[in-house]
């Protein structure tokens, strides 16, 4: 499952939060063991999938290069 997340950082065009929340998801559901939560276990889920989502998104912000960014095709190939 999760060989399908792909680099985001320093690719172009840059990503998204929307592709930060995607890659969160694959990730929650991995470690889980959950394609789709219980409704037990579903508020615990999405807070999971949220927190994620925001500290991938804070650390694509605050990253540094010096490197030119790379075409997304090279990097997803």
């Amino acid at each position: 499952m999760c060989r399908s997340i792909h680099t985001l950082y320093n690719v172009e065009p840059s990503a998204g939060e929307e592709e930060a929340r995607a890659a969160a998801l694959q990730f929650v559901r991995k470690i889980s063991g959950y394609r789709k939560p219980s409704r037990a276990n579903e508020a615990a889920f999405e807070a999971a999938v949220e927190a994620v989502t925001a500290a991938s998104v804070r650390l694509l912000d605050e990253l540094v290069t010096s490197a030119p960014a790379r075409p997304r095709e090279h990097v997803h190939a």
